[in-house]
């Protein structure tokens, strides 16, 4: 894929832009060492192409290393976290 995942911290969510269209996961702040991860979107014509779990992968690998735990409320996010063990460490 060619464009990259923007993390926009001021509006709280991961991006990725393709074909004019955006997809993202949305996350909120609950306390300086939690972050809920709400949200995920991927517009009708670019879904199933592993655009949505490269997304939650990038939040991940970035909640890891800012030594976050998780709380995904994001039924996609959950389900991603489920397949991928690795993950189940961050859950609050």
């Amino acid at each position: 894929m060619a464009s990259e995942i923007i993390h926009d911290e001021a509006g709280r969510r991961f991006t990725y832009e393709r074909d004019g269209q955006l997809s993202y996961l949305l996350y909120r702040q609950l306390d300086e060492r939690t972050v809920e991860m709400t949200s995920t979107y991927t517009p009708p014509p670019l879904r199933g192409r592993g655009i949505a779990a490269r997304i939650v992968r990038e939040a991940l690998q970035w909640a890891d290393g800012q030594g976050m735990r998780v709380v995904p409320t994001c039924w996609f996010v959950a389900e991603y976290v489920e397949r991928d063990p690795q993950w189940k460490r961050l859950l609050a």
